[in-house]
């Protein structure tokens, strides 16, 4: 099937689950919004020379799919399930542990790979506005929202991992 379908030309799209829906509906924006940290995370795990955070920027690309699934359909059950916000809360222990403590505000930058993850943090505090208000319109899953919240914290620490030197 070719990529260019033409059934977007007036400004409709397709829902994962079939519907039919205006290319600006809060629901695209939020799924949108998704696939922006996606992208972010993408040129972190390309830039890092750290196995670990690759692998863990890979888990959460996966992750951000079920996410995007999720955003993208209507009465289906979620695909984002407390195990894997349970998996993220754990990984956030983990390498708090191995932190030091934090005693001042951090300009990132110091990588490019922690350069991307600031800005895939930045593009999830966006997408927790736009899942919010489709939120206030439309059903939405409590754990996608509190997915959204324990990735930012995720990818800030993993932006002072990678940073770490």
């Amino acid at each position: 099937m070719s990529i260019c379908t033409k059934t977007g030309d007036k400004g409709e799209t397709s829902l994962y689950t079939g519907q039919r829906v205006d290319k600006n509906s809060p629901r695209v924006e939020a799924y949108g919004s998704v696939d922006e940290i996606n992208s972010a995370l993408a040129l972190a795990r390309a830039s890092s020379q750290k196995e670990k955070i690759k692998e863990n920027i890979k888990f959460l690309q996966e992750m951000n799919m079920a996410l995007m699934a999720d955003l993208a359909s209507i009465n289906t059950q979620p695909r984002i399930q407390q195990k894997e916000i349970d998996m993220i809360e754990n990984l956030i222990d983990e390498i708090e542990a191995v932190l030091p403590p934090l005693t001042a505000f951090i300009v990132p930058g110091q990588t490019l790979c922690g350069s991307f993850l600031d800005l895939a943090r930045t593009a999830t505090r966006r997408a927790e506005r736009r899942v919010l208000d489709l939120a206030q319109q439309e059903m939405v899953f409590d754990r996608n929202r509190l997915y959204l919240n324990r990735l930012s914290d995720l990818c800030f620490l993993l932006m002072r991992l990678e940073e770490l030197n």
